[in-house]
């Protein structure tokens, strides 16, 4: 604001005014409020009224200029492609979603898993399991110890 009223009034030289009718077009109650005192000093001298010249002839051109509506068969193209893209999107967006759940159901394993590790205390088994050479009076195997006292 404050540099509006800075300018408010500050004559335009030939380069600006230019510029600005270039971006504005010829009608100065388009352009910016704090360039229209300026620009309205400038208009009033030849230069000025050559530049605004140049400036409505190019206005009246893009006024004639008219689009023509787009045909049926573009329409419908553009239609499908649309749905045709909004169907693959949910199917990602599922996908990720599946990817993410199992993602979770994996992260919930492995920390049921840590847990179990670091919680529960390593101790010995109070039950001998039996095998091939095992007897209820001790090992019979080749390779056991002989504890015993032979009698």
């Amino acid at each position: 604001m404050a540099d509006e009223k800075k300018t408010a009034g500050v004559p335009v030289d030939a380069k600006r005014f230019a510029a600005l009718a270039d971006a504005y077009g010829s009608a100065l109650h388009r352009w910016p409020q704090a360039e229209q005192a300026g620009a309205r000093l400038f208009a009033e001298t030849e230069q000025g009224r050559a530049i605004l010249a140049a400036a409505g002839t190019l206005d009246g051109v893009l006024d004639q200029h008219r689009v023509k509506a787009p045909s049926r068969a573009l329409h419908g193209a553009i239609l499908a492609k649309a749905a045709a893209e909004v169907r693959q999107g949910r199917r990602s967006r599922l996908w990720w979603f599946g990817f993410g759940l199992a993602g979770v159901g994996l992260a919930g394993a492995v920390a049921g898993l840590a847990l179990v590790t670091v919680v529960s205390p390593d101790m010995p088994s109070d039950h001998y399991v039996m095998d091939a050479n095992a007897t209820s009076f001790g090992d019979t195997s080749p390779d056991a110890d002989q504890t015993e006292e032979d009698l």
